[in-house]
């Protein structure tokens, strides 16, 4: 019988909104999915094709835990989204039928090393090192879909130190949640557990030690963190 060399690293996981823990498989980002976003980065909001980073599992900090300053930063920035967890996986799933598999929605924040990402854009180098740090994913609780339905607008927001940083509306992502799983899903086959971060509307800006970051979407819930 063969044995492990050390032990196992225990499944990273995400409370649900009245109880039991959603294991978390995976964390796909979509990049550039609200139009103010990308114009504020310097881009073009015409709609192209959807494009997708990565974080890892154990990247997620719940509960309304804090959240350490990264390493080799000087620019940590806040990105309020929509989270979408799934709970049934599979490739090439229909536009018309990718809402069966999600399990419920969350607030979250997609952390990201600004100058660690400019400077990979400018090499032409991947972002992994910019997106995909240790504590790089605070996320709220799950709430099952089975209980709010699936949310298509409804107010986006960010408050740092109980100041307004961000706010929008769900309706204006460029590529829906349905849209997103089945473009996604045409790149790899989806599984139960993975979670889908949906982009982020303006008013990114940089965070410091000591800032607490609030965000809430009407419908779905809050997340909350504080940089320590």
């Amino acid at each position: 019988m063969e044995h492990y060399v050390f032990a196992p690293h225990p499944v990273s996981t995400v409370p649900i909104s009245g109880g039991g823990l959603f294991p978390v498989r995976r964390i796909f980002c979509v990049g550039r999915n609200y139009a103010e976003h990308v114009r504020e980065m310097g881009g073009d909001p015409s709609r192209e094709d959807p494009f997708f980073f990565t974080k890892p599992a154990d990247a997620v900090v719940t509960e309304g835990g804090a959240m350490p300053y990264p390493p080799a930063t000087a620019d940590l920035h806040h990105e309020m989204e929509l989270v979408v967890g799934i709970g049934t996986g599979g490739s090439e799933i229909d536009e018309m039928h990718a809402l069966d598999h999600v399990f419920g929605y969350a607030a979250g924040l997609d952390m990201t090393r600004r100058d660690l990402q400019a400077a990979a854009k400018k090499a032409g180098r991947p972002w992994d090192m910019s997106k995909g740090f240790d504590h790089s994913a605070p996320i709220g609780d799950i709430v099952p879909a089975a209980t709010i339905g699936h949310p298509a607008s409804g107010l986006i927001e960010l408050k740092v130190n109980g100041t307004l940083r961000q706010s929008s509306d769900l309706s204006k992502m460029i590529w829906s949640v349905p849209e997103t799983i089945a473009y996604l899903s045409r790149q790899v086959r989806l599984g139960a557990g993975d979670l889908i971060m949906t982009g982020t509307p303006e008013g990114v800006a940089a965070v410091v030690r000591g800032d607490v970051l609030e965000g809430t979407i009407a419908g779905v819930g809050n997340v909350r963190t504080q940089i320590v």
